[in-house]
C-alpha cells in the first residue's frame, strides 16, 4: 500500500472538534479512512486517585499522552500494519475499554489537544487543519459536555478551564495555528455551517487522492 495521505485535526476542548470529525468521516468509507485520536494515548492513572485528586491532576498537559506509543502506531499505520489500542475512557474507572482494531486506508487522520506539539508526528502531516472558537463559546460547549456527559461539577469544570483547559490551549496549540493549513472558526450554533465546510474538504481530497 502506498503512503497514506495524513490529515492533522487540531482543536482545543470546546471548539467542536469531535462533531467535526464525525461530520468529515462520513464522507468515506471504513475501507477509506482511519482515525487515530490523542485521547486514546491518555498514560492511566484514574484508578489511583480520589475524586479531589482527579479534580486537581492536570489532563491539559503534553506529559499526560504516552506519546512514544503514539508515534510507534502512526508510523504501524504508514507501514500498512493494523494496530490494537484500549478506547479511552475519560477517567472513568469503572468503564470497561472497548479494544479498538484500526486497519491502515488511504486517508489517515490523526486528532488531538497536541499533534502539532509533539514534533515528530507533526511532520508527518500532510495536511493540518486547526479547529477553534471564542472562548466564552468553547466553555459553555465544555459545561454542557462535562455537566451532563461525565457529571462533573460546575465548579470542577471551571477550576480545570481556567487552571487546566486555556493555559494548555495558549502554550502547547495555540502558536501552532498560523502553520496550519486550514483554520477554520467553528463559533455557529447551526450544524449545517460545519457540515459544509467538511463537503468542501472531502470534495477537494476525493479530486486530489482517488
Amino acid at each position: 500500500m502506498n503512503k497514506p495521505f495524513i490529515i492533522g485535526i487540531a482543536g482545543g476542548s470546546g471548539s467542536g472538534k469531535t462533531f467535526f470529525l464525525k461530520c468529515f468521516l462520513e464522507h468515506f468509507t471504513d475501507d477509506e479512512v482511519c482515525l487515530v485520536s490523542q485521547d486514546d494515548y491518555y498514560i492511566p492513572v484514574a484508578h489511583n486517585m480520589t475524586k479531589e485528586e482527579n479534580k486537581l491532576y492536570n489532563f491539559d498537559l503534553p506529559a499526560t499522552i504516552d506519546h512514544a506509543h503514539f508515534e510507534e502506531d502512526i508510523a504501524n499505520l504508514i507501514n500498512g500494519e493494523a494496530i490494537l489500542k484500549k478506547e479511552y475512557t475519560f477517567n472513568n474507572p469503572d468503564a470497561v475499554p472497548r479494544v479498538l482494531e484500526i486497519k491502515p486506508a488511504p486517508i489517515m487522520i490523526v486528532e488531538g489537544l497536541f499533534i502539532l506539539h509533539f514534533k515528530k508526528i507533526s511532520e508527518m502531516l500532510d495536511l493540518k487543519i486547526f479547529i477553534e472558537a471564542d472562548y466564552d463559546i468553547a466553555l459553555q460547549r465544555r459545561l454542557k459536555r462535562d455537566l451532563i456527559e461525565r457529571g462533573y461539577s460546575h465548579d470542577d469544570v471551571m477550576y480545570k478551564w481556567l487552571n487546566h483547559v486555556i493555559p494548555a490551549y495558549e502554550e502547547f496549540l495555540l502558536p501552532y495555528r498560523n502553520e496550519c493549513d486550514k483554520v477554520i472558526e467553528n463559533n455557529s450554533h447551526e450544524a449545517e455551517d460545519i457540515i459544509c465546510v467538511t463537503e468542501a474538504i472531502s470534495k477537494e481530497l476525493r479530486e486530489k487522492l482517488f
